[in-house]
């Protein structure tokens, strides 16, 4: 990393992210890997104009919420955000990137959509909207910045349970070239409207999937809504996404011993076992 990106990324971390105004958008960053996957839903980010409500509802599939209006007349039923969704209505902020890419989720991965909505729930119905348990920020976590990342050769878990970095994407870069290791999807919202400015350096909160499960997304939203995940934020690997290779321009050996971004191993930090 070169001393100015060093310089960008300790910006990022002083500022609260604000997204770019929707014409000052290079339709180019959306051929980056963040979005891939979303693919049938591109135009309803480079068109000129924000999709409308409706234009929203009709790319959802039949089993999910629609999308409503977030106006002050929505708001005056108190209900909490996660509350509304239960009852089949997501309120959504017109000309919003964030929205809109959350919207994009619920397009394309409605079950673990649903499955974060109804552990919210079973949290809110049981401590109430004034305090959050350490499962509800797990949870909020892997919905804004959350990646699933399948793993078949179980040596590169091991990389990335030490935070030997320059070895899990510089050493084995042929490993992800090949599927041992891939994003299988990226479902966090945040990531992707950040994704909207080129060069950011994001980090994923990821689940991980070991072995050749047929549908990696699916088991993970099985397990969030059996409860047996999601406990506490720690049970989320951070993934340097900027670090896979092809992610990122400049990924020579010195990239990847900048500390402030790849992060050493905390002390005492232990990682779960994966799905």
């Amino acid at each position: 990393m070169t001393a100015t990106a060093a310089e960008a990324l300790a910006g990022q971390r002083r500022r609260r992210f604000i997204a770019p105004l929707r014409d000052q958008v290079d339709a180019a960053c959306f051929r980056h890997p963040v979005f891939a996957g979303y693919g049938a839903y591109l135009d309803l980010l480079t068109a000129a104009r924000w999709p409308d409500i409706d234009t929203l509802n009709a790319r959802l599939p039949a089993s999910a919420p629609r999308f409503v209006t977030q106006d002050a007349d929505l708001l005056a039923d108190g209900l909490h955000y996660e509350a509304r969704i239960a009852q089949g209505r997501i309120a959504t902020r017109a000309e919003n990137w964030h929205d809109l890419c959350n919207a994009l989720v619920w397009m394309r991965h409605p079950g673990i959509k649903h499955a974060l909505n109804r552990q919210q729930c079973r949290h809110i119905d049981r401590i109430g909207t004034r305090e959050r348990s350490p499962a509800q920020q797990a949870l909020t976590q892997f919905d804004e910045s959350g990646v699933i990342v399948q793993v078949r050769d179980t040596r590169l878990l091991e990389l990335w349970d030490r935070h030997d970095w320059t070895a899990l994407f510089h050493t084995e870069a042929d490993c992800w070239r090949k599927g041992d290791i891939t994003v299988v999807a990226v479902v966090g919202h945040a990531l992707m409207e950040q994704g909207l400015v080129p060069g950011r350096l994001l980090i994923g909160k990821c689940l991980v999937v070991v072995g050749d499960a047929v549908d990696a997304v699916a088991r993970v939203a099985e397990s969030i809504s059996a409860d047996t995940c999601l406990a506490a934020s720690a049970e989320l690997r951070p993934l340097p996404l900027a670090g896979i290779p092809g992610w990122h321009a400049g990924q020579d050996v010195a990239f990847y011993r900048q500390t402030d971004y790849f992060r050493p191993l905390r002390d005492g930090r232990v990682y779960p076992q994966p799905l």
